[in-house]
């Protein structure tokens, strides 16, 4: 099977039963692919008493078994390869901080299809031809930088490759080579707004008209807080390196309303997280991915780990879209029996007059029991009776709307760690 790098809209005018016979093609044609070129795969396959063959309708992807990040590491660094090495042309790889990193390869026809659902998603964000594009995702193994960077050239505009850091510079390029665009984690570019208010310049006069932010969970609260001080749209993109990087799915700015799934080339289902069951459209559960088009690494049913839903398409009728990630299963903080996600402290932290919106979780133990401590930046001139008010906010709705006792500590502006990646938002130190 070849795959070609189609014009830029085709797939995305399809009609419904159009799309789900190209799934079936290249779902079928996947399945066989992963099973005669990766051991894995074959193994895993026969345990599970499944073969390619038995793959008739989509609804048959429920009988394959699932692949985890787990699975990728076992397998480090080649071992889930479906093609040649000599025929990858480009390697990425996770951190790796929790154990051996994940390395993910492209060969030729992969980073084209990469590089045209990354313009795909630019031009759904609002971005065009000739757009000036800041690319302030780290470069590297991480797929951030290089996943924007060749979908934006794609897309035929002119990239700035600023990566992250030097935030300073950040701010004086944005001021002097005036781009529309600019492609950053959220959390990063609230730095780079604090940045513009150090130097004196009011974020609101630059020239950026769209943000294209990924990488993390940001919820509707900071959405409305970037376009405020911003004067942007600021639209969410999704991706994840071992599914492919940025551009699996994308927030269209004419709707906001989540982020379109690319389902032309990537199968999202919806499950359980603790039964692994498949569950419908419009119920919460953790997203997987089936890649479609993949030479390099495909991958069957593999576990994100991000909690979602699925909805009927709007703007691109046909790929139906996921809610904001709310969060992540393994990032779930169960404190004295209540699951908590950092997202749900950012919607109450960001509603709080005198704070800003960095903010990190620090997990500590206290005569055998969990502790929660909330640490969180106050306002430039925030004084003390503003900071306890808000800190008694912050436990108060805590308390009444998670159901948990935290406690809070606020702290001086510029004072916690400044995200120019991924952010950390928890620290765990109930072991250290």
């Amino acid at each position: 099977m070849t795959h070609t790098t189609e014009p830029l809209d085709t797939a995305e005018r399809l009609s419904i039963d159009e799309l789900r016979h190209l799934q079936l093609e290249r779902l079928q044609w996947t399945l066989r692919h992963a099973y005669d070129n990766v051991p894995f795969y074959r193994d895993k396959f026969t345990a599970a008493g499944v073969h390619p063959d038995d793959c008739r309708t989509l609804d048959d992807l429920a009988k394959f078994p699932f692949t985890t990040k787990q699975d990728l590491r076992d397998n480090y660094p080649f071992g889930m390869f479906a093609v040649p090495r000599e025929q990858v042309r480009r390697l990425h790889a996770s951190s790796g901080t929790t154990g051996k990193p994940t390395v993910v390869g492209y060969t030729e026809a992969d980073l084209d299809n990469w590089s045209m659902l990354v313009a795909r998603s630019i031009r759904a964000a609002g971005g065009r031809p000739g757009d000036l594009v800041h690319v302030a995702y780290g470069y590297g193994l991480f797929t951030g930088g290089l996943g924007a960077h060749y979908g934006a050239e794609k897309l035929g505009c002119t990239v700035v490759p600023a990566s992250g850091g030097m935030t300073a510079r950040q701010v004086q390029l944005i001021t002097d080579l005036r781009p529309g665009v600019i492609m950053v984690t959220p959390s990063y570019l609230l730095t780079l707004l604090d940045e513009f208010e150090r130097q004196g310049i009011d974020p609101r006069s630059s020239s950026l008209r769209v943000g294209i932010l990924g990488a993390e969970p940001w919820t509707e609260q900071m959405r409305s807080e970037i376009e405020e001080r911003l004067a942007i749209d600021a639209v969410d993109i999704y991706g994840l390196s071992e599914v492919m990087g940025p551009g699996v799915a994308q927030e269209c700015v004419e709707t906001k309303d989540g982020l379109h799934v690319w389902e032309d080339h990537f199968l999202p289902e919806i499950i359980d997280p603790f039964d692994e069951s498949v569950l419908a459209d419009g119920e919460h559960g953790e997203l997987v991915f089936t890649s479609l088009t993949k030479q390099a690494l495909p991958l069957i049913r593999y576990r994100t780990r991000d909690l979602t839903r699925l909805r009927p398409g709007t703007a691109r009728p046909a790929h139906r879209r996921m809610e904001k990630v709310t969060g992540r299963s393994d990032d779930m903080i169960i404190l004295r029996g209540v699951n908590l996600f950092p997202t749900q402290i950012e919607e109450i932290v960001l509603r709080i007059p005198g704070l800003s919106p960095h903010f990190q979780l620090e997990l500590s133990k206290q005569d055998r029991l969990d502790k929660l401590t909330v640490h969180v930046e106050a306002d430039p001139g925030a004084g003390p009776e503003v900071r306890a008010a808000a800190a008694a906010e912050i436990r108060a709705r805590v308390r009444d709307g998670i159901g948990v006792g935290v406690d809070v500590a606020v702290e001086d502006p510029d004072t916690l760690e400044r995200s120019m990646g991924k952010m950390r938002r928890v620290i765990d130190r109930r072991h250290s």
